[in-house]
């Protein structure tokens, strides 16, 4: 027998192939044992050496497989390889990308929407599997365009009818500035730019978390927001050093992309790190801006609670205290003019100090302009042609032909009777 197998009954090596069924199989010729009898093929090279092969590694998987299907599968299996996913996993994802591959909204799509439709099943099965996976995390790896990936995403979703539950904001951060290279010293990080994984992500995860409190997360995509949350935290560590460091340059130093949304997260998280200094006593002397702000991160972050509670959600409160000053002014007018006197705004008399901003989502304090239509200009020459419709409101009845002569008579009567002087 080629490939010097032996049987297993008898350890002879007189193994003949016999054909006289419908699958050749190998006979030992001194005891009569079936050596091949159940290996599911006998084209896989390791069946040579009389080793069973598994069904998804034999060639009988492909035999009512198409092409596009089988590169699929390959291509689901080396995802999860490559992710190093555990085995349920991979047989999970495999599964759903046979179900989604049977929709006749999948079958007869286009190519790049079945190229993406393997790293679609594998999302899926993360999803579900609460493993921290995002989705430019995969279409990096097939070098996918994020909108195409997304659509198709959301549609095996909703046509598979499957429920797959968010991925938890904190996990998303960990795997998210996970990436990011700026935790181990490189040619192309300095050293002042280095930062310890653990206290940058935990600053990351406060920021996030205040953003999430003041309306700057909901409604919008997650990643915008956490790479301008990281920038700063990157920023409070060693302000000193990095605060001349624009978001732009520490993308690149970081190797990841810039979203086009980051710069304006940026500018709304520190507008709101501004007015929590506000409350702080011994900020109000220091005047900060955008810039120095960064500097006492760690002390806001602090108190975040009690100073995003004083900034923002006692404004109404104190909108009422206002209203009710001017109905006890005549009662106590000395006693007025002394508090207005010692406040430590120092404000002139009769004025109040500006109220707390309301804490609302930024699209309801800027709402988007409408575009007012321009009405069409329309010009009557008389000239237009009357529809069928029309023309009936310009024809008279008999009876108001008859009342038309007759108020027309008394008209000519009354004109033609003289004027009594």
């Amino acid at each position: 027998m080629p490939g010097g197998g032996r049987c297993p009954d008898c350890g002879s090596a007189e193994l003949v192939e016999d054909s006289h069924y419908s699958q050749n199989q190998l006979v030992c010729s001194d005891c009569g044992c079936v050596v091949t009898e159940g290996v599911l093929t006998t084209t896989f090279s390791d069946e040579g050496n009389l080793r069973e092969v598994t069904y998804s590694r034999s060639t009988g998987e492909n035999e009512q497989v198409s092409r596009s299907q089988q590169r699929g599968l390959r291509r689901v299996r080396d995802l999860c390889r490559v992710l190093q996913l555990p085995p349920t996993f991979e047989d999970m994802a495999v599964a759903y990308y046979q179900q989604a591959h049977q929709l006749a909204g999948i079958r007869t799509a286009r190519l790049q929407k079945k190229e993406v439709l393997a790293g679609c099943c594998v999302l899926i099965t993360c999803r579900q599997r609460n493993w921290p996976l995002t989705m430019g995390t995969i279409c990096t790896l097939l070098y996918a365009d994020l909108d195409v990936f997304s659509g198709t995403y959301m549609q095996i979703v909703k046509l598979l009818g499957l429920d797959v539950p968010s991925l938890c904001l904190v996990d998303l951060v960990k795997t998210y500035c996970s990436s990011f290279k700026l935790f181990e010293a490189s040619p192309s990080v300095p050293a002042k730019y280095v930062e310890d994984k653990e206290k940058m992500l935990s600053r990351t995860l406060q920021l996030v978390e205040l953003a999430d409190e003041t309306w700057l997360v909901t409604g919008r995509h997650p990643l915008p927001v956490i790479t301008a949350a990281t920038f700063l935290a990157w920023q409070s560590l060693r302000p000193s050093d990095r605060l001349t460091c624009s978001l732009a340059r520490f993308c690149k130093l970081a190797n990841v992309d810039l979203p086009y949304p980051a710069s304006s997260r940026l500018q709304e998280l520190l507008a709101v790190l501004l007015r929590m200094a506000e409350q702080l006593a011994w900020l109000q002397v220091l005047k900060l801006d955008k810039r120095s702000v960064v500097k006492h991160i760690g002390d806001l972050l602090q108190h975040r609670h009690m100073l995003v509670r004083k900034a923002f959600r006692d404004g109404t409160a104190e909108m009422d205290a206002g209203e009710k000053e001017p109905q006890g002014q005549g009662q106590g007018q000395g006693l007025g003019d002394r508090d207005v006197g010692s406040s430590s705004l120092e404000l002139p008399a009769g004025k109040r100090p500006a109220s707390p901003a309301l804490l609302l989502p930024p699209c309801m304090l800027k709402p988007p302009k409408r575009v007012c239509p321009i009405p069409p200009v329309s010009t009557v020459t008389g000239d237009e042609d009357i529809s069928d419709s029309e023309i009936e409101q310009y024809l008279r009845t008999p009876q108001e032909i008859r009342d038309f002569q007759k108020a027309q008579a008394a008209r000519q009567a009354a004109q033609s009777v003289p004027n009594p002087t």
